[in-house]
């Protein structure tokens, strides 16, 4: 039975108009952070209410509102299969619209993306989605995690950005999906090694190179790609190095190996160690790659 807290929160909520801010209408941050201890149990109506006022905070650069509520929140409900398809669809495209907003902070468009990758496993686990909307979702995946610039992790006062994990959290969702073809894996797997090497050479500190390890052995668990497939991806992420003539005379060669080497490895030591076939059979690739870098 919902608590009295819960029934007044409901109250507060379907009384306002709701607007997009964060606390929505009819909240306070000490009624959300009430919310959380309750582990989000609220009667059906303050949870639709909510659905449509808490994605303002996944942008709040208070992380015990972004992440502590906003994000947990969400992910609770879609886990438990609380929110119906049409809410899904809803909550989906005011992601999307996240994704395409000025993000001054950094935090909206990473997590965002991180409740996405929780709408997608959603359809993974029962499909919903039409075969055009799924792939429409691959395409956004794809773009999202090929955009990422800003390279901000952790900061003890601000919480997480993780704008790279966040976005290969929501490929791996997909890459596990066995709706998805051919094509659309290969379209994951090319974000990926986008973000494996980027350009910008950025050295990774923050456990994103296994993050990004993870959509490239769950879509080689698929055993839908070919050998020749694998082999051409891991070869051509050396290359993505640059300039040969800067090996070991330039920072952001350097940093672009550092980046390479440990994906490279992360790949590697879930492959060697896996007990799956199809994940096993990446080593050859990987171990190419790996003695192609320099």
């Amino acid at each position: 039975m919902p608590s009295l807290i819960s029934l007044a929160l409901a109250g507060m909520l379907l009384s306002s108009s709701a607007q997009a801010a964060c606390p929505p209408e009819g909240t306070d941050a000490s009624s959300l952070r009430l919310l959380r201890e309750q582990r989000f149990v609220v009667p059906d109506g303050t949870r639709a209410a909510l659905v449509e006022t808490l994605p303002a905070c996944l942008s709040d650069p208070d992380p015990t509102l972004r992440d502590g509520v906003a994000y947990e929140a969400l992910s609770a409900w879609l886990r438990a299969g609380l929110l119906d398809a049409t809410q899904r669809r809803t909550l989906r495209d005011r992601l999307y619209a996240v994704l395409e907003e000025d993000d001054a902070n950094g935090f909206g468009r990473p997590f965002a993306a991180l409740v996405l990758s929780e709408i997608a496993r959603t359809d993974r686990v029962e499909p919903w989605m039409s075969p055009g909307e799924r792939d429409g979702m691959v395409m956004r995946a794809s773009a999202y995690l090929s955009s990422v610039r800003d390279y901000r992790g952790f900061d003890a006062t601000e919480g997480w950005r993780h704008g790279v994990a966040h976005g290969a959290d929501w490929l791996m969702q997909l890459a596990l999906n066995d709706r998805l073809g051919p094509a659309q894996l290969e379209a994951l797997l090319q974000a990926v090694a986008e973000q494996a090497v980027p350009e910008s050479a950025h050295a990774y500190v923050f456990g994103e190179p296994g993050r990004l390890a993870r959509p490239v052995l769950y879509a080689a668990r698929r055993g839908v790609l070919g050998e020749d497939v694998w082999m051409r991806w891991f070869a051509a992420l050396p290359l993505r190095l640059g300039n040969p003539d800067h090996a070991y005379a330039d920072a952001a060669w350097l940093a672009r190996r550092h980046d390479l080497m440990a994906f490279l490895m992360s790949v590697h030591l879930e492959a060697d160690q896996s007990s799956d076939p199809n994940i096993r059979a990446l080593k050859p690739a990987v171990i190419a790659a790996l003695k192609a870098v320099p």
